[in-house]
């Protein structure tokens, strides 16, 4: 269209388009009546005269737009059943001329609801309304071949479906937004159905389609009829997508209409320019790059690295245009590091290969040959329709292609499978980190089996669900704990696998148990990544990864040291390659002491070998049996902690030794300096001959220790870090916090003991929210009660066993059971708090009766023993009476909501009975409990 026309009125188009065709319009009243012929020259002669009004539009607006929306039902021409609307347009077609709306669409977002009226209710097949709004492009001359001409406009008739087979899934809901694409790249799917998903979060109704993949008119007719009433129009191009005349076709109606928004996928203008140029000879390409180039002025161009910048980009732009407020545009300019565990390796070398195959096996061939274009020419589509429209149930379906030109997911689950220390970890935190932008976000989970269910609930504060026991409440009937727990791990694995792409690592996997209801089938657009130690996960193959090459060895040994060893010091080198078994882990430590230290390769070597066996002796664990290396070169590094000579203050291994009996999750430095304070430092020497020896005298005035005053508890993290027992972990409470390697808790756990278990229990009460620490709560929680077959390993005192209990376990379980649905987990800690609470009160009866039989003979029997720690307080027990009263009641108001009333009424009554003799029977926390006490009996009388 030229500009002419363009400010041609409009009322001069419809009278010059109708005046060369011969149109009626046929209505029936009934279906006995004869049908009334109506000229539309009375039509558009009653339109002019209503166009001079300025309250009226245009009669061409007037007479298209109100019978062309799909969100005016046709039902609403007449109440009457007997009087059918029948309009028909019958026209020439070798005379057509099509007319163009040149009013802007309005956005219908604000209006849009569920109960929207349909444009196919209550039409036979008989009944067919057709309606032309298209753009004006001249028609072929009847001498031209009978082969496939691109259309020229949109047409529409209302669905053909039957009255009495339509259901009620075959209604058309309004639209904002209409995304089109053209191709089979799984990954441009993916992209598109990442944007609309997006787009809908904001509240913007959108429609996907692929056009050139519809073989039924019916689909066409839907999609032809968004495309005509949506508010926007996004055409994501591609290199070969505009030789399709569909795709084609798109660009020049939105852009006519003022409101394409062109998104590049893969490729930008000048290849697209290139492509067409060489393939295509056509003016609808040319005039469709015109427009392109026009409306390119957002750069919308989704490569590789960018695809969650671009949709960020996109839904910011799109909700900034309909006046929305946009929650995704924000995340654009944030730096996505906070979300992985760890930062960057800088020193990551090698593993390419296992790169590339785990990106092969979750996105396929890069190199994907484009359906439809062969031998620069191009041809119909044959394959699989990807995003169909809602069209109903009695809908055409077309067959499976024989023959598919892509190669599609092989799987959307990767499981890496290796030898502790071998790098899985690492292999998994490169491919986070390079392909982070094609997912909206990357979850990091710990697969211990302790913490698993957890941190899979924990993952809703993420991705910001309420799976809280509050809000499953339904009226006349309560919920079982089961389905709770049950409704709570679906609502986290609904979110994580739809069309938004979520990247899911589960680090260091111990038991493929609570796998099985997380991954049971399609994953959506989303990828998980399993590393662990496991021979086979469920059904997936696993990618079984080998020790490094030698070069790539070398290079991880030799650190962050930019100056080349003289040759003799290789093959000490290669002796550390050939002890360690090229473990990945063990090399990275040595290659940190090489670059921290001024020492020789062959002084390091002589210094670790020269451990005495005794060292490693108490070290029984099947694992040191197949590396006693390894274990030597970790009880060199706490060695160089311990035996500083002039350094008094162990700060750095105190942390180090109580850090691993923390949960495998981000510790801030404050948390372990406050463990190190309940940890007396060690006195025993038990490498007194060795650490005299002149290598390590040698070692120690190297300047390294001296360089640390290690009066900070930052300092002594950043030790920890520099030895390469520890990593620096992206935390958004605390910016130096750190993780302990599993190799690294394994060892401090064995060479701390209980004396380090202990302190880090003491330690726990200075956490804050157990909301957001909740791992290393639980963890305390495991050392105090046990878990499953694991017996406790620390014993408490009473007075710290009550406050324990009180400041720990207790808010633990409730925010366990409210916030996250962990009802039996919940109980059973209150249940096992109980139960302990009632060993120390028999305890304290026996003594308590000893203190009756014969007082002052006992109390002389204290005074000579002085020695004796065992005190009675009355204070004390007093407290711990109530706090058993306590953990009676809240175990029965939450077996209240799991319907169990018989037993939630018998420890209620317990609780009242303690609370009226210690209190009496007017307390408020009396009346509390026997308000709960009501409210069981109530609920179990109506069951």
């Amino acid at each position: 269209m030229n500009e002419e026309q363009e400010s041609e009125p409009l009322s001069k188009k419809v009278s010059r388009g109708f005046s060369a065709v011969n149109l009626t319009i046929k209505i029936s009243t009934s279906t006995h009546n004869p049908r009334k012929e109506i000229s539309i020259n009375d039509i558009v002669s009653a339109s002019s005269i209503s166009s001079s009004s300025s309250y009226n539009s245009s009669s061409s607006s007037a007479f298209v737009s109100a019978l062309q929306s799909p969100y005016i039902s046709p039902r609403a021409t007449g109440d009457d059943p007997y009087h059918h609307l029948e309009n028909k347009i019958i026209a020439n077609p070798s005379t057509i001329t099509t007319f163009t709306q040149t009013s802007t669409p309005e956005s219908h977002c604000g209006s849009h609801s569920d109960d929207m009226p349909s444009t196919s209710d209550d039409f036979s097949d008989s009944a067919k309304l057709k309606i032309v709004d298209c753009v004006p492009v001249t028609c072929p001359d009847n001498n031209t071949n009978n082969a496939t001409v691109p259309r020229i406009s949109f047409s529409f008739p209302v669905t053909r479906i039957p009255f009495a087979k339509r259901s009620s899934s075959a209604k058309l809901r309004s639209c904002d937004i209409y995304i089109g694409y053209h191709g089979e790249n799984p990954n441009l799917i993916r992209f598109c159905k990442w944007l609309k998903s997006e787009l809908e979060l904001q509240g913007i109704a959108c429609f996907v389609a692929d056009r050139a993949k519809y073989e039924d008119s019916q689909s066409h007719e839907i999609a032809d009829r968004v495309i005509c009433s949506v508010t926007f129009g996004i055409v994501v191009v591609t290199k070969h997508s505009l030789l399709n005349h569909l795709a084609s076709e798109e660009i020049r109606y939105f852009a006519q209409k003022k409101n394409l928004i062109p998104v590049f996928f893969d490729t930008n203008l000048n290849e697209v320019t290139n492509v067409l140029g060489r393939n295509s000879d056509g003016k609808d390409c040319n005039e469709a790059i015109e427009w392109l180039m026009k409306f390119h002025e957002f750069k919308l161009e989704a490569n590789e690295g960018n695809w969650r910048r671009c949709v960020c980009r996109s839904v910011g732009i799109l909700t900034g245009k309909l006046g929305r407020k946009s929650t995704v545009a924000e995340k654009e300019t944030e730096n996505n590091v906070d979300e992985m565990p760890f930062p960057k390796n800088r020193c990551f070398i090698g593993r390419e290969e296992e790169i590339a195959e785990i990106e092969t096996t979750l996105f396929g061939e890069t190199e994907i040959e484009v359906d439809g274009i062969r031998d620069g020419k191009l041809k119909e589509p044959n394959s699989d329709v990807t995003i169909a429209p809602l069209i109903g149930k009695h809908s055409v379906k077309r067959p499976k292609p024989k023959h598919k030109k892509t190669k599609s997911f092989r799987s959307s689950v990767v499981c890496i499978n290796g030898e502790p220390g071998m790098g899985k970890t690492e292999v998994a935190l490169e491919f986070a980190h390079r392909y982070s932008q094609r997912y909206k976000l990357v979850i990091w989970v710990g697969g211990e089996s302790q913490h698993l269910s957890q941190n899979l609930l924990n993952l809703s504060l993420h991705l910001g669900l309420d799976v809280s026991a509050d809000s499953e409440k339904e009226r006349g009937r309560i919920r079982s704990f089961d389905e709770l727990e049950t409704e709570a791990f679906k609502r986290v694995k609904r979110e994580l696998f739809r069309d938004i792409p979520y990247l899911l690592i589960i680090d260091n996997l111990e038991t493929e148990k609570d796998l099985h209801n997380l991954i049971q089938g399609n994953t959506g657009s989303s990828h998980v990544i399993i590393t662990t130690r496991l021979e086979k996960v469920m059904k997936f193959e696993p990618m079984q990864l080998q020790p490094l090459p030698l070069s790539d060895a070398m290079m991880l040994i030799k650190g962050r040291r930019t100056k080349e060893y003289p040759f003799q010091d290789d093959e000490i080198l290669r002796k550390f390659d050939e002890k360690l078994g090229r473990s990945s882990f063990g090399l990275s430590v040595i290659g940190s002491l090489l670059s921290e230290i001024t020492i020789s390769p062959f002084a390091l070597f002589q210094a670790i070998d020269q451990i005495p066996k005794e060292a490693t002796s108490h070290f029984d664990e099947p694992f040191w049996g197949n590396n006693q290396f390894l274990l030597k070169v970790l009880i060199f590094c706490v060695t160089i902690l311990q035996e500083a000579k002039g350094i008094k203050n162990h700060l750095a291994l105190r942390m180090l030794l109580t850090g691993a009996w923390f949960s495998p999750s981000p510790i801030s430095p404050n948390l372990l300096a406050v463990a190190s304070t309940h940890m007396t430092p060690c006195t025993k020497n038990r490498f007194k001959k060795w650490v005299n020896s002149g290598n390590f005298t040698l070692f120690c005035s190297s300047g390294f220790i001296k360089s640390y005053t290690w009066k900070k508890e930052e300092d002594s993290a950043l030790v920890l870090v520099k030895l390469g027992l520890v990593r620096r972990s992206n935390n958004q409470y605390s910016t130096s916090c750190i993780m302990f390697h599993p190799i690294t808790r394994v060892f401090g756990k064995k060479k701390g003991g209980l004396l380090a278990a202990k302190a880090m229990v003491y330690s726990i009460r200075k956490i804050g929210n157990p909301m957001f620490n909740s791992n290393h709560l639980w963890a305390s929680v495991f050392l105090v009660f046990g878990f499953k077959t694991t017996p406790p390993l620390v014993q408490l005192k009473a007075l710290d066993m009550v406050y324990f209990i009180k400041k720990i376990a207790l808010p633990l379980a409730l925010c366990a059971f409210t916030t996250f649905s962990r009802c039996d987990s919940a109980l059973e800690l209150l249940k096992v708090c109980t139960n302990v609470l009632e060993e120390v009160e028999k305890s304290f009866e026996s003594k308590i009766e000893d203190w009756c039989r014969g007082s002052l003979c006992w109390k002389k029997k204290k005074k000579r023993n002085m020695n004796m720690n065992m005190t009675i307080d009355e204070y004390v027990c007093q407290d711990l009476t109530l706090l058993k009263a306590t953990l009676l009641e809240t175990r029965a108001k939450l077996l209240l909501r799991g319907g169990h009333f018989d037993y939630g009424e018998e420890l209620c009554r317990t609780c009242i009975g303690i609370r009226t003799v210690m209190l009496g029977h007017n307390h408020a926390q009396t009346l509390a409990a026997q308000e709960t006490l009501s409210k069981l009996v109530r609920m179990r009388s109506k069951m």
